[in-house]
This record gives C-alpha cells, sequence and structure tokens, in this order.
C-alpha cells in the first residue's frame, strides 16, 4: 500500500496542488502582512512597491533556465530544491530585521514559486496522457483556490495572534512538508525528460506564442481588474478591507467551481477555441464590473467575471502541452517556464497600467476602454494561422 502510493501518479499530482496551495498562502499573505512589517522597517510606499515588484522580476528571471534544467534532470529534484526554497525565503521573511534582507526573501520566495509552478505543471504534462490534461489541470487550479481563500486572512489572524514573524513560519513549516513529500515520492515518468529544448526553438511555433501571448493578455487583465476593482469598491461603494475580501473570496470559490468543469470540457473540445473563447469572454465582461457600485452588485459581477477567466485558464494549461508536443518537443519544462513568464509579465504589466489609468479617467472608463482592446487583440489571435493545430484534448 505505501509502496503503491510513493509511486502513485495521483500522490504526485496533490503533492504539486499542496505545494501550489503553500506558495500561494506565502504569497497572498504578504498582502496583509509585509506593508506593516516593511513600515516597521522605515520602507516608503514606493519602497514598499518595489518589494511587491521584486517578485515578478524574479520569477521572469527563473522560470525559464530551472523549466530547462527539469527537461535534463528530471522533475523530483528542482521540485524537492523549490519546496525547500519556499521554507527557507519564508523563514527569511520572518527573522529579517532590514530592508536589503526583506528584499533578498521576497527575491528568494519568487524563485522558489517559478520552480514550484513550472516544474510542477511540467510533471502533470509528463504524467497525463493528452485527453486527460484538460481535467487534471483543472483539479489542480481548483485545489490552488484553497491558497487564495485563505491566504489574506489566515496571514492577518496569524499576524494579529503571534506578531508578524508567525505567518511565515507556519508556511515555511509546510514547505518543509512538501520538500519532505517530494524526498519520498517517486512517480511514475510516461516520456523522457532528459531532451535539452532550446527557448528559441519553442518561440518560433506560432501555437506556443499564441497561447503565451493569450496568458500575458489575460492575466493582465486580471491583474489590472483586481486592484482598481478593490480601489472603486471603497471609493464609490463605500466597501471596508473585510466587504471587499467577501467579494474577491466569493469569486475564488466560483473560480475553484468552474475549474474541473472547464477542465473536462477542454478534453473534449478544441483547446485553442475555448482559450480564446474564454479571453474574447474577459472583454465582454470588464464593462459589467463597472456596474459595481453595491456590495451585492460586485460580488455577483465579479463571479460572473470568473466564468471567461476560468475557460481561458483551464484550456491555455493543457494547450501550451499539447502545442509543445504538435512542435515535436516532447518535454514540458521550458515550455511552462514560458508559460509562468507569461503569467508573471501579465502580473508586472496589468497593476501599472490599470493604476496609472484609474487616476486619470476612473475605473468606468478604464472597463469600457480596456474591454475593446481586449477584445481586438483576441480576434487578431484567433486570425493566427497555425501549420497544425491540435486536436480536441491533444
Amino acid at each position: 500500500m505505501v509502496s503503491s502510493l510513493r509511486h502513485s501518479r495521483t500522490t504526485a499530482v496533490v503533492l504539486v496542488t499542496a505545494t501550489a496551495v503553500v506558495d500561494i498562502l506565502a504569497f497572498s499573505m504578504a498582502v496583509p502582512v509585509l506593508p506593516d512589517l516593511s513600515r516597521r522597517l522605515g520602507a516608503s510606499p514606493t519602497t514598499i512597491g518595489l518589494l511587491f515588484g521584486i517578485f515578478g522580476v524574479s520569477v521572469l528571471m527563473t522560470s525559464v533556465p530551472m523549466g530547462g534544467r527539469s527537461d535534463r534532470t528530471g522533475r523530483r529534484g528542482p521540485l524537492l530544491a523549490g519546496a525547500l526554497g519556499l521554507a527557507v525565503s519564508s523563514a527569511a521573511f520572518a527573522i529579517s530585521t532590514t530592508l536589503p534582507f526583506l528584499f533578498l526573501a521576497r527575491f528568494l520566495q519568487g524563485a522558489a514559486d517559478a520552480v514550484t509552478w513550472v516544474v510542477g505543471l511540467a510533471l502533470v504534462a509528463d504524467l497525463y496522457a493528452e485527453d486527460e490534461r484538460g481535467r487534471i489541470m483543472g483539479l489542480v487550479m481548483a485545489g490552488t483556490n484553497i491558497g487564495f481563500l485563505a491566504g489574506p486572512s489566515l496571514g492577518g489572524w496569524l499576524y494579529e495572534v503571534g506578531g508578524p514573524r508567525v505567518p511565515y513560519l507556519v508556511v515555511a513549516g509546510l514547505a518543509l512538508l512538501c520538500a519532505a513529500g517530494f524526498w519520498w515520492i517517486r512517480p511514475p515518468v510516461h516520456r523522457a525528460v532528459t531532451e535539452a529544448v532550446p527557448f528559441a526553438r519553442l518561440m518560433r511555433d506560432r501555437q506556443v506564442r499564441v497561447c503565451a501571448l493569450t496568458i500575458v493578455l489575460g492575466g493582465g487583465a486580471l491583474a489590472l481588474v483586481e486592484p482598481t476593482l478593490s480601489l472603486h469598491l471603497a471609493d464609490v461603494a463605500g466597501l471596508g478591507p473585510a466587504r471587499i475580501g467577501m467579494v474577491m473570496g466569493g469569486a475564488a470559490v466560483m473560480s475553484a467551481m468552474l475549474h474541473p468543469g472547464m477542465g473536462r470540457l477542454a478534453d473534449r473540445i478544441d483547446l485553442r477555441r475555448l482559450m480564446l473563447a474564454g479571453l474574447g469572454g474577459i472583454g465582454l465582461t470588464l464593462p459589467l464590473l463597472s456596474l459595481a457600485d453595491t456590495f451585492v452588485s460586485a460580488a455577483v459581477v465579479y463571479a460572473v467575471f470568473m466564468v471567461p477567466v476560468a475557460a481561458m485558464v483551464t484550456p491555455s494549461l493543457a494547450y501550451m502541452a499539447s502545442a509543445t508536443t504538435a512542435s515535436g518537443v516532447r518535454s514540458f519544462g521550458v515550455a511552462y517556464g514560458i508559460y509562468n513568464c507569461a503569467w508573471a509579465t501579465g502580473l508586472l504589466l496589468g497593476p501599472a497600467i490599470g493604476g496609472a489609468a484609474y487616476e486619470h479617467i476612473g475605473f468606468r472608463a478604464l472597463m469600457w476602454t480596456t474591454a475593446p482592446a481586449l477584445l481586438v487583440a483576441t480576434l487578431a489571435l484567433t486570425r493566427v494561422r497555425v501549420s497544425r493545430a491540435p486536436a480536441p484534448g491533444v
């Protein structure tokens, strides 16, 4: 029984999901904790912004190289290193007494995040056949929503109970448990992961570029909405942090419910069409967010907004693997490195553009101007011809 669990692909997926949850806990706990911790060390608002931003820089620097390394040496070692890196970076937050050390901890956290997601997704793609990936990716994404739901509230509560060090020490302990799991498992591998995959070779493939651009646009739109909607609800609807958190939490619950269904749908119909339909749906629903002027209306429209987000995200995870296979590459580390870099780019650009635009034109105008731009971009991506598009579920 123990031996079968050790070699089970299900155990591997559960561990990947659990580590991603811990990673998201670490990231989302920073929202209520890190600004106060930074101010205690004398950081200005600009410095706090840079502290949040260095995470994305680290992700961009680490994703492709670590994906390539896992292609050459296997997944288990990098995943073990990523979980240990998450534990070390979290412990570093707990003992930080200077701003430079805090910046170092945040940079290490971004590197650990990159390894967790890139190599973890590559391992899932290794273990499951092409007609199963959508379902499994959907389950992984549904599971990771636990981190988004619990992170801010758990971080705030632990901070109140035990001080600024406790949230990060808890995360460090959980990360060590995940590291122990990766040390213990011996998952089956259904394809060789020793292929050296050149980054440039994959980026020349149109399907890979379409997937990456979709993620930059969709992830950027989501990252643009999250902070500006919070500001809008505070300024216009008069909602406090608790009620805004409830709006975001309700959307996370909706997202968790949607991902498995979108995964099953992705196994049955054309992945690219579903992914781009989700991106176009984001553009169509952005103006609906401008109607949010009460707690109830905000909760409803933001939950509706999660439908096209899930329709874009889940099939895009499977599509990246399928596009990689169609290009003649049989190892997925660099491919998911590109995917993660695309997410990081969107997460860096979205808040920067959204924050500046919100100051000058307000939330409603921002939504109504972003929507047509996103729809035009979606139409352009649908017109990109590929020599060999993945078949449904492939």
